[in-house]
């Protein structure tokens, strides 16, 4: 193989009676090297955005979730959730309801998913509590219980409650049962005159709940929420301000199903990146959330973070065991199996398009060899009359082609690593935080890219050189060479 290489050395370097050669030798070189250049830089932006979108993904979910396969809650969920976490892999467990609700403030409402959850233990499983921009998530943390005031049922059941004469709703009274219990305290005992000035005292409450301090003081008691940014900008709600949560699991009543809400006061608002949380989740204390759906001390989910993300499907199946019957879990990768299948679609397109500036390349490789072919026809003939047999000849124009090929393929792997290194280290391409959730393109070049992107572009510079160097064997020296 030496004298072939040698030989597609001499006629690589070599000066053309046609200068038309040289230059097509030159831009098939320049055409490999920026096919390869490009499709190491897209393949480093895909990967980027991909590793980018994992992280947030991750911070945002927990790796794995362990729920009823009834869907019917988890009854004793410390015992479990301290045995869980004891087993292999298992770095952290937390409680968690998930339920579907309508957020309004006025006359806009929104869907969401409401988290009720603790939010020491949610620390330890994402990162979505420490997204939270604007307020804050400490608010998450008191455990006193939410006010009696914040409560609410719906007019229609207290008017009829009032009507039937509920223990919690007095019914108006004649006036000559007015008149008769003034008499009855008026010669009542000093014990019942007693408890009658406490009742006086008591029934001023309302004309102080009026004033602007027992205002403020009823929302202070409310309990407190996190919203999404894009939730609460749908909502116009603030800090501070108060939202209206109703649950679509109501209370039946004599009167019929009645639909259980609860006002929160919005303590925080969190950015997570992903438009889906952000437009839709909203957080609440685990105790609140039980209160709100009416489920007790039952939890719909117990959510673990494990130690090595890309063996959670194991590590899934384990806990499935441990847990009993009844019990299913489900990991990250298969809940986000869609978002992750249409990003490996989209580096499949990005390499097969990209790659045709390399395919171009090798047509330029094909059209330099077949004039080659024609140039240095007498050339072929004098070696073949000399002994060179038609293998050699034939190997003589692959080397030359796969030397085209191997020169625009290293110079394209230096170019698109180098640029891909610069863009990630000094952030040269900027984006819109507002649009992308990120303040510049990401570049996460791979050593495997590269070696995929090489052998590709050698491959298909190998390929190009089949038809000229066949059509080279073939040439008839004595044909060739009769009129010279």
């Amino acid at each position: 193989m030496r004298f072939e290489l040698f030989i597609a050395r001499r006629y690589l370097r070599a000066k053309r009676r046609q200068a038309f050669i040289g230059i097509i030798t030159g831009i098939s070189i320049v055409g490999v090297a920026a096919g390869v250049a490009s499709l190491v830089v897209a393949l480093a932006i895909n990967n980027g955005f991909r590793q980018d979108l994992q992280q947030r993904l991750l911070g945002s979910t927990s790796h794995i979730s362990l729920q009823r396969v009834a869907d019917d809650g988890i009854r004793d969920w410390p015992a479990l959730m301290d045995r869980l976490s004891k087993q292999p892999h298992v770095v952290a467990a937390a409680p968690a309801i998930f339920e579907q609700v309508l957020i309004s403030r006025g006359p806009r409402a929104r869907g969401a998913v409401l988290k009720g959850m603790i939010p020491r233990y949610e620390r330890r499983v994402g990162d979505l509590l420490n997204s939270v921009r604007q307020g804050s998530a400490e608010g998450l943390e008191d455990s006193s219980p939410p006010s009696p005031q914040n409560s609410v049922e719906s007019p229609h059941v207290s008017q009829k409650r009032r009507d039937m004469g509920h223990p919690g709703e007095p019914k108006p009274t004649s006036r000559a049962a007015g008149e008769g219990a003034r008499s009855t305290r008026a010669e009542s005992t000093p014990e019942l005159k007693a408890a009658d000035r406490s009742v006086r005292s008591t029934q001023t409450a309302p004309e102080s709940a009026d004033s602007l301090a027992g205002v403020h003081a009823r929302v202070a008691a409310m309990a407190p929420i996190v919203l999404g940014k894009d939730m609460a900008e749908n909502l116009g709600a603030k800090v501070g301000d108060v939202v209206l949560v109703t649950s679509p699991q109501g209370e039946l009543t004599p009167y019929g199903m009645v639909p259980k809400y609860n006002r929160f006061r919005v303590v925080g608002i969190f950015s997570s990146g992903f438009f889906d949380y952000d437009s839709s989740w909203a957080f609440a204390r685990l105790s609140d959330a039980q209160q709100l759906f009416g489920l007790g001390d039952l939890v719909s989910v117990i959510e673990f973070k494990v130690d090595d993300i890309y063996k959670a499907g194991e590590i899934s199946d384990e806990l499935e065991d441990a847990a009993g019957k009844g019990f299913m879990a489900t990991n990250w990768m298969e809940q986000n199996k869609a978002l992750f299948r249409a990003l490996r679609l989209e580096r499949v397109v990005t390499f097969i398009t990209i790659g045709l500036i390399v395919f171009v390349a090798a047509l330029n490789i094909l059209i330099s060899l077949i004039m080659l072919v024609m140039e240095k026809t007498k050339d072929i003939a004098v070696l073949m009359s000399m002994g060179t047999r038609k293998a050699q000849v034939r190997n003589v124009f692959i080397a030359q082609g796969v030397l085209i090929g191997v020169i625009g393929t290293v110079i394209g792997l230096i170019l698109g690593y180098s640029l891909s290194y610069a863009g990630g280290h000094y952030h040269m391409i900027s984006l819109s935080p507002e649009v992308y959730s990120i303040d510049y393109v990401p570049f996460a070049p791979r050593a495997a890219d590269g070696v995929l992107v090489a052998l590709v572009a050698v491959g298909v510079s190998f390929v190009a050189t089949l038809y000229p160097s066949w059509s080279a064997s073939r040439i008839l020296p004595a044909e060739t060479l009769r009129y010279e």
